[in-house]
């Protein structure tokens, strides 16, 4: 068990530098098997995607106002992170992530503060890992239905799951090592519907705009 946590740990952390060296066929096939897998509907698992192409496009053409922010999209639920040089740039991020075709909410947690050190984003890469590892180790949900995000050794948590996944999660990520804080930013489902997406049988119902 130790052996096959350590080396997801490495993958984990390696994943995002390596993805040119993976034969398209295998990454389409796993983007494939992770959408069939996913709670969400395939049009908001395609919306995610575009959502944040689309956000970190226009902030990035306007010109000194981002230093490093992040953009993350679950269920068309937009969450910024990193940090900016003050709240009138930070304001203004926000107004262009809502913009932005699509989103129903964004939870601005963009920071005003000095840019972040490698060293910052190789510690959240890491914390991040440790939180999927402990996840799957745990064995008290479907790992793939929480989104993990990093910042600063904070935590955000994003997905469509139970109060029980939801609390479970929590608990996992606040006892990880290295973790300060974390924040929910879930969307509960009841265990009928739960179970009713996980089975493939019927689709969640329509967003109203």
């Amino acid at each position: 068990m130790k052996k096959s946590l350590l080396l997801w740990l490495t993958f984990a952390v390696l994943a995002p530098l390596l993805n040119g060296c993976f034969p398209v066929a295998v990454v389409g096939m796993s983007a494939g098997a992770l959408m069939v897998a996913d709670r969400r509907i395939s049009e908001n698992y395609l919306a995610d995607e575009a959502i944040e192409i689309r956000a970190l496009k226009r902030i990035g053409d306007q010109p000194g106002v981002a230093s490093h922010v992040n953009v993350t999209s679950y269920n068309r639920n937009v969450l910024l992170s990193g940090e900016c040089f003050n709240e009138e740039d930070k304001a203004k991020i926000e107004q262009i992530a809502v913009g932005v075709p699509n989103v129903r909410a964004v939870y601005n947690q963009i920071q005003i503060a000095p840019v972040s050190s490698f060293g910052d984003r190789s510690s959240d890469s890491f914390i991040t890992s440790k939180v999927k590892a402990r996840f799957i180790d745990a064995n008290q949900f479907a790992a793939h239905h929480v989104k993990v995000v990093t910042e600063r050794g904070t935590v955000f948590l994003l997905g469509l799951v139970t109060e029980k996944e939801a609390n479970a999660a929590v608990e996992v990520a606040r006892t990880t090592s290295g973790v300060k804080q974390v924040v929910r930013l879930f969307e509960i489902i009841s265990q009928e519907e739960a179970d009713r997406f996980d089975a493939g049988k019927n689709n969640p119902p329509p967003e109203v705009n």
